[in-house]
């Protein structure tokens, strides 16, 4: 059994789910895990699907074909994961937005060795004044030999032209 990792695109409109999971399904693939989500108009998504090694290339061709209906699919091969040398880390973060905040959040945890496990973010208007904050969620892959007081002071670095708000916890 092979796993893919799949990147797919398409505009947002009913159905093209349930495309993909037919694809898959045809080809005798195991759908195993998503994240997917509408952003302006387009729908996106990654996924990871177990295929039986007689089938893969059919598979891998029949994910290409995809494209006539409109659906751009770019395949990788899973990898072996590494033994797990880092703690899950869940963090919120409220900040002024401005440009370049994703850039230097992220700048100072590869610093500190710190690995983007999942991100959500968006801009909501601040609740007495309008003005633009930027919210932050993350599951973070933080070495076991950093510890998690060491993290939360770099990135109260920040605080001062960045954050208003940031928790750190060890529930991820």
């Amino acid at each position: 059994m092979d796993h893919l990792v799949l990147t797919v695109f398409a505009p947002d409109k009913p159905g093209q789910v349930e495309r993909i999971a037919q694809c898959i399904a045809e080809h005798n693939g195991n759908w195993l895990e998503s994240r997917m989500s509408r952003m302006a108009g387009q729908f996106a998504g990654i996924l990871r699907v177990a295929v039986p090694n007689e089938t893969y290339e059919e598979l891998v061709g029949a994910l290409h074909g995809l494209a006539d209906h409109g659906i751009r699919v770019l395949i990788a091969e899973s990898g072996i994961e590494q033994a797990c040398t880092w703690k899950p880390i869940a963090m919120e973060l409220i900040g002024n937005d401005r440009p370049g905040i994703v850039r230097d959040i992220t700048r100072l945890l590869t610093e500190q060795g710190v690995n983007v496990e999942r991100l959500v973010t968006d801009v909501r208007p601040a609740p007495m004044s309008s003005e633009p904050l930027f919210h932050a969620e993350a599951v973070l892959g933080v070495p076991l030999n950093l510890p998690l007081d060491q993290l939360q002071a770099r990135l109260e670095t920040l605080a001062d032209d960045l954050m208003v708000e940031l928790v750190l916890r060890t529930d991820a």
